[in-house]
């Protein structure tokens, strides 16, 4: 899917209120065949997934930077799940169709977000079941700390082939890595905050052996990172290490044992990069959940 562009992705719109799920579909099939006739192109289905994203109102707008441009690199049928319990009874839809040249065809994306009034609220996983689309991993974006007692969280997790979330977006740590363990054996579970500690963790094993002997860390970064690299830690080499966190918007640096370690080579992610990096993943990261177990443990 690399083929350049040559001209402008051609997009269509429709907007409804309190329509039907049937309607979206009707729409997403005249939308599709709209942007074939603009470009006069025949439509390739390359949907790689069904991209699932619960999206709050305030995290909205960071939810929708984060998706623009990565439409040509997983192409799929988004569908975002804005909930509005406090609202009257109803389901609201904007539903676009982006396509892209590529060759002699056309790719096109699908974004179907909906406005979940009221009652609509918690039955998520009743309006995302039937448009997923047949046979393709469900991948499911969560915004925000969930509810952990509430209803809307587990049905989206069992709709999922894997979850993601962003643990930097939770104010309940360490005490919330303990609820998000118990659903490592319903999906596969990826966490943002912990892709963007890679480059430090590989910079921490090349440390090894002297790594080993180290008694506290020091993390100028975001809570989250700051958790899981000491969970990390803990749960590799065995042993409780210290942590003290200075609380900082990204990672931008690391002491073992009041010592700095050297910066790792490279400049930190963009977010769509790192989502779109989790999107390329399926299995279940085994490192990753033992460190969050060992993290939940830290006092």
């Amino acid at each position: 899917m690399e083929a350049p562009l040559t001209t402008a992705p051609v997009q269509e719109d429709w907007t409804g209120e309190d329509v039907s799920i049937a309607q979206i579909e009707r729409q997403l099939a005249r939308l599709r065949s709209a942007s074939a006739e603009d470009v006069a192109l025949p439509t390739l289905r390359t949907s790689v997934m069904t991209h699932c994203a619960w999206v709050p109102p305030e995290w909205l707008d960071a939810a929708e930077s984060t998706l623009a441009g990565m439409a040509e690199r997983h192409p799929s049928r988004t569908v975002i799940l804005v909930p509005k319990p406090d609202e009257h009874d109803g389901l609201d839809a904007v539903v676009s169709v982006r396509c892209f040249p590529f060759g002699d065809s056309q790719v096109c994306s699908e974004v179907v977000e909906l406005v979940l009034r009221g009652n609509r609220a918690s039955a998520p996983a009743s309006l995302v079941l039937p448009l997923l689309i047949s046979d393709l991993p469900v991948f499911c974006r969560w915004r925000g700390e969930p509810e952990w007692d509430g209803v809307e969280f587990p049905q989206l997790v069992d709709v999922a082939d894997r979850l993601i979330v962003d643990s930097t977006e939770w104010d309940d740590l360490p005490r919330a890595y303990a609820r998000l363990t118990s659903f490592f054996e319903r999906t596969a579970v990826s966490d943002i905050a912990w892709a963007r500690t890679q480059r430090w963790r590989a910079l921490l094993a090349s440390l090894w052996p002297d790594i080993a002997r180290a008694q506290s860390m020091r993390v100028h970064g975001t809570r989250a990172q700051g958790y899981l690299l000491a969970g990390w830690l803990r749960s590799r080499l065995g042993d409780d290490i210290a942590l003290e966190i200075e609380q900082r918007e990204r990672l931008e640096g690391i002491d073992l044992d009041g010592e700095p370690t050297p910066f790792p080579p490279g400049d930190p992610p963009h977010p769509s990069d790192v989502l779109s990096e989790e999107l390329d993943q399926i299995s279940r990261d085994r490192i990753y959940e033992e460190a969050v177990s060992a993290a939940a443990a830290i006092s």
